[in-house]
């Protein structure tokens, strides 16, 4: 530039571009829900008792490969089993979990190449305290998820995942989503405390944004 600054317009170095691009790769890939050999994040007493996973309403989405209820079911009863078993809780106190998949898109290889779609799961929760014999959240807390962004996602996972693929990799990352809503829940309500608090209706409809997607 004529004040004699550097014009970031006029980079062209491909090795500093191509840095910059796996280091964006390695930011997103974070997110996919996949920490299980991490500690799990606190959540107080927390010790899961039941889950209940159903799909009676499942809507399957534009665009998308077929999976019946029961592949989503058995999918998602396995990620929630792998991730909240962790848990340990205090004495015998336990918690449940009422889930519902409502819908889903299973990326397909689209035409043309800039048309590819994403897979995306949108599913339902309730959390029940057995001990109180209550729901801690009147409403359901909806849940989506948004795959991944990875090296093998950019350009759609219709071309290099199965169905089964797209399905793990969403159930992984939703069941991540809904540990940091729960974290939430535990910070702004007490939840898996004594001192835990219902979560109305009304403040359902704020905290539905408090765990956004993890991309």
């Amino acid at each position: 530039l004529g004040n004699g600054l550097h014009d970031p317009t006029k980079d062209h170095c491909p090795m500093r571009a191509l840095i910059a691009l796996l280091a964006l790769v390695a930011l997103v890939s974070c997110g996919d829900g996949r920490d299980l050999d991490e500690a799990p994040a606190p959540l107080g007493d927390f010790k899961l008792g039941h889950s209940i996973v159903v799909a009676p309403n499942l809507v399957k989405g534009p665009l998308s490969r077929e999976a019946s209820k029961e592949q989503w079911i058995a999918a998602m009863d396995a990620a929630v089993e792998d991730r909240f078993r962790r848990y340990e809780g205090a004495d015998k106190k336990l918690y449940h979990f009422g889930i519902s998949v409502e819908g889903y898109v299973l990326a397909q290889v689209g035409v043309p190449l800039v048309l590819q779609p994403k897979s995306v799961l949108i599913f339902r929760v309730t959390v029940w305290d057995d001990e109180k014999g209550i729901k801690l959240n009147e409403e359901p807390h909806e849940i989506t998820v948004l795959e991944a962004i990875s090296a093998e996602t950019v350009a759609g996972s219709g071309l290099t995942q199965t169905a089964e693929q797209q399905m793990e990799n969403l159930v992984i990352k939703g069941t991540k989503q809904l540990e940091v809503w729960l974290g939430v829940q535990q910070k702004r309500h007490g939840w898996f405390t004594p001192e835990a608090r219902v979560e109305k209706a009304e403040d359902g409809k704020n905290t539905n944004k408090a765990a956004e997607p993890v991309n």
